[in-house]
């Protein structure tokens, strides 16, 4: 079953991480890549830019609002996610708590539908 894995993190903190931080965050990352990747289970995801360059538009009565910044603030913003091929909620559990953000994050996990108009 595919899942996505929403990767949500306080951005002040990653704003605020020094150079040798930042390097010692995409090494993590790059280990895990090659693991999940090793393991079958990647098939797609990638990095987000920070929340204060995303737009958020809506449209009501017919009418499209465009509104600077994300759909809410929160004290974690969404910075990536992948799509990863699991056997079951269970692994997809196992496979979001090796995200090197879990740590100081939240991975948010749900279950992808494979026919976008089915059940």
């Amino acid at each position: 079953m595919l899942y996505a894995m929403l990767i949500y993190q306080d951005e002040t903190a990653a704003k605020a991480a020094t150079e040798a931080e930042m390097q010692e965050s995409v090494a993590l990352f790059e280990a895990f890549q090659h693991q999940m990747d090793a393991a079958g289970h990647v098939q797609g995801g990638q990095r987000l830019r920070h929340s204060d360059t995303a737009t958020s538009v809506r449209v009501r009565d017919g009418k499209t609002m465009v509104t600077d910044g994300p759909y809410a603030e929160t004290k974690e913003q969404l910075g990536g996610f992948y799509l990863m091929e699991c056997a079951d909620l269970d692994q997809a559990i196992e496979v979001a708590a090796q995200i090197p953000t879990a740590v100081s994050g939240v991975i948010e996990v749900r279950p992808v539908f494979t026919d976008p108009f089915g059940p």
